[in-house]
């Protein structure tokens, strides 16, 4: 078992009413590694100015961390089956909707990844291997509900 940290720190700032909901939703990220990244409501769920846009919002790094998650395994899993890659770049999108229950919920996330290949890539079979390999594996993949699609 791993136990993996962050610390989540907002302090209420500025001049607005906060019991009209007037109050930045801007506030930080801090992981063990020492990075420490700028976070903010999702301008789409809170308008400025009581969000920050330049802050990673929450929906934001759900997607990220289904993306990063598959990427890792998908790239030591190419490496294992004897191809190399050069590049990898993914632009996945995530969908929030209402549910059946009425509750909101991050229902779909699309991987897209365009992968440069540093020699022979791999067929159209064992590219979907590899894709189905790595959504089996990923950590994060496994802790959701969500529907991950990868479209390659």
């Amino acid at each position: 078992m791993n136990t993996y940290t962050a610390t989540i720190h907002w302090s209420r700032t500025g001049d607005g009413d906060f019991a009209k909901g007037q109050y930045s939703r801007a506030h930080e990220w801090a992981f063990d590694g020492g990075v420490t990244l700028p976070a903010s409501a999702s301008p789409h769920i809170v308008p400025a100015p009581w969000s920050d846009p330049s802050g990673v919002d929450p929906e934001e790094a759900f997607i990220a961390s289904l993306s990063s998650c598959h990427m890792l395994f998908f790239v030591d899993f190419a490496r294992s089956a004897g191809f190399v890659i050069d590049d990898y770049v993914d632009e996945a999108e995530g969908v929030l909707e209402k549910r059946a229950d009425g509750k909101m919920a991050m229902t779909r996330v699309a991987l897209r990844p365009r992968i440069t290949w540093g020699g022979t890539a791999p067929d159209a079979t064992a590219l979907a291997d590899l894709h189905h390999r790595a959504h089996e594996a990923c950590f994060i993949a496994n802790s959701v509900t969500t529907e991950v699609t990868v479209e390659h």
